[in-house]
């Protein structure tokens, strides 16, 4: 059986193919237009996991939806009529095109599909799933639980802004659910946009600013109280409700009532041009700490009243990694699972599974490790294929044979050079993972600072995530279960930390960011955290060999990763993609396949 799965028009769109139950391929939208968070059709996604699968349309025999378009039109209809009649310039711009591809989604279907020109969709089934399901289904069905507690927390998807779910065998059983407006996902977007970030992309530079903060200054405790006291009520099982005079997000793309913020908080929402200050990772703190007291006590009802060992963790707010390091290092349940892209992408794959399963009553969910068959999904580019752009664009290269293209990238990460990495098949997901990467020795001091200003063209607060050998984890780091996927947070061991300036909370971001804090100062946050990345040899089998290469050499396996891309574009996809990222920045090297590419002084 084959199942294609979809999540479209919101953002982050993107395809997979399974069959019988094992994920084929699977891909963002974005990775094929260059355009970052695409919510098109994804028509690319879609040709390229269908010719992976080397079938035509009419083989495919259920199309899975990843939510249900007229009951999200419900609510967007009950939104309108809500703030109308200020709502209704809004009401007659949008309405024909929400008519069109929600009331009837299965006509726009069926246009979109006929125009791939890979066979007729005429005949193939169609099932929606809820939205919030399909995010369970992703995270559940990809874990090595059968039986596990599931918790969903996102902007929101149809009404749900979280859900809790219960799973035994393949068959996922809802709990309890919290419904539109009251959202922890756009809680914390609302102040993504306060801080002059950008809703649905700038939320984890809102994390990285947060331990910029300190919880002894006035203007934390003030937006503490704040939040706690005048914008949301935290009721004892973790659900909240919004203070909804403080938010416009009804009406539209604004999120927050800018003038009762700057009352609130004594401060004015800033701009992407007003430089960062103090204050500004105050209220980031006080907003993360939140957050994190609000899922400690929903993790806690969960345990409660499902008594489950295991918990699945999926939606928007998954990607997290700190507050997911908080909820593991409190041991409330013996066992963390968090998939990669637990986004609206991860959601395409999910309502597959959910089809499969729910259609496959019988066939059970199997206990099986599955770290190497949910991440590395996308395209993969012959040796050949590499070469010949490489002679086209006229680039300078060296070509490497067995396993050479590894001794020449830990060589030149040894003595500090900045690497692109391009490898095998593309990550699914939001996070590069070791295939379309730019490492880096974490030992240079000034390394992050190069990479953000020089390479990714970005803030230079931004922390950088570490890849490390799995056997490698306990000996650097507080954590103490694998991390494949790059989705944890957690913090460096003590013997490593250079101890902090009496006068360092009152320094100023670029000071704190200046400071050298540990042995590895270019994956060390400010406030000696790390986003870790596990590999083992079946993970990522050439990663794992430039990394135990590396660790010859330096006596530590640990790599900076961060993604292969430019400041606000996708991550790279094609040679193609590479060789123009490479040309644009700094980078010294590039190890594209088994080609070496190195600029020379």
């Amino acid at each position: 059986m084959y199942v294609l799965g979809v999540s479209a028009l919101y953002h982050d769109s993107a395809a997979c193919i399974i069959h019988d139950g094992e994920i084929l391929a699977a891909a963002q939208e974005e990775r094929f237009t260059r355009i970052k968070h695409d919510s098109s059709f994804p028509s690319n996604a879609i040709k390229f996991c269908l010719e992976f699968a080397q079938i035509k349309l009419e083989q495919v025999d259920h199309i899975a939806f990843y939510e249900k378009p007229l009951l999200k039109f419900e609510r967007v209809l009950e939104n309108f009529l809500h703030i109308s009649p200020r709502g209704v310039l809004s009401f007659v711009k949008h309405m024909p095109s929400w008519v069109k591809q929600k009331v009837f989604f299965r006509k726009y279907l069926n246009d979109q599909l006929r125009a791939l020109n890979l066979g007729s969709p005429q005949g193939i089934s169609v099932q929606f799933v809820e939205h919030h399901l399909s995010h369970a289904a992703w995270a559940y069905y990809t874990s090595p639980y059968k039986s596990a507690a599931i918790l969903t927390i996102d902007g929101v998807g149809e009404w749900t802004t979280t859900a809790i779910y219960q799973a035994r065998n393949q068959e996922i059983t809802l709990l309890a659910e919290q419904h539109y407006p009251h959202s922890l996902g756009l809680f914390y977007s609302s102040f993504t946009q306060f801080l002059g970030f950008k809703v649905n992309d700038g939320e984890y530079k809102m994390m990285g600013l947060a331990p910029y903060g300190s919880r002894d200054s006035l203007s934390y405790v003030e937006a503490k109280n704040a939040i706690e006291n005048e914008l949301v009520k935290l009721y004892d099982d973790g659900s909240i409700e919004l203070n909804l005079k403080y938010f416009q997000f009804l009406r539209g793309k604004q999120m927050i009532n800018p003038e009762k913020w700057e009352t609130l908080f004594a401060l004015a929402p800033r701009s992407e041009e007003i430089e960062l200050a103090n204050i500004h990772c105050d209220i980031a703190l006080a907003a993360q700490d939140f957050t994190e007291k609000v899922l400690i006590k929903t993790i806690a009802h969960i345990k409660e009243i499902t008594g489950e060992e295991s918990i699945c963790l999926s939606g928007g707010v998954a990607y997290n990694c700190v507050a997911n390091g908080k909820l593991i290092k409190r041991k409330m349940f013996e066992n963390v699972f968090i998939p990669p892209s637990v986004g609206d992408a991860g959601s395409a794959v999910g309502a597959a599974l959910f089809t499969y399963f729910a259609l496959n009553p019988d066939e059970n969910k199997k206990e099986k490790e599955l770290k190497n068959k949910i991440s590395f999904l996308g395209p993969e580019y012959s040796s050949i294929q590499i070469r010949n752009l490489l002679r086209s664009s006229s680039m300078n290269f060296k070509n490497c044979e067995n396993d050479s293209i590894i001794e020449e990238t830990a060589s030149a990460l040894e003595s500090g050079k900045i690497v692109g990495w391009f490898q095998g098949r593309m990550e699914f997901g939001a996070r590069a993972l070791g295939a379309r990467s730019i490492l880096a020795n974490p030992l240079i001091e000034d390394v992050q600072k190069q990479i953000n200003l020089k390479i990714k063209f970005r803030e230079s607060f931004r922390p950088f995530a570490v890849v490390l050998l799995e056997e490698d984890l306990q000996e650097y780091f507080e954590l103490k279960q694998h991390s494949p996927y790059m989705a944890i947070v957690t913090h460096i061991l003590d013997e490593y930390r250079n101890k902090l300036p009496l006068d360092f909370d009152q320094m100023g971001i670029s000071q704190k960011s200046n400071f050298v804090n540990s042995k590895f100062p270019g994956i060390t946050h400010v406030d000696y955290s790390s986003r870790i990345q596990t590999v083992d040899e079946i993970t990522n089998p050439k990663l794992f060999l430039l990394l135990r290469n590396f660790k010859e050499r330096t006596g530590h396996s640990l790599l900076i990763n961060t993604s292969f891309n430019l400041n606000k574009e996708p991550i790279v996809c094609t040679p193609e993609d590479a060789v123009q990222c490479f040309k644009k920045t700094n980078m010294d090297a590039m190890a594209l396949g088994n080609s070496w590419i190195e600029k020379k002084e």
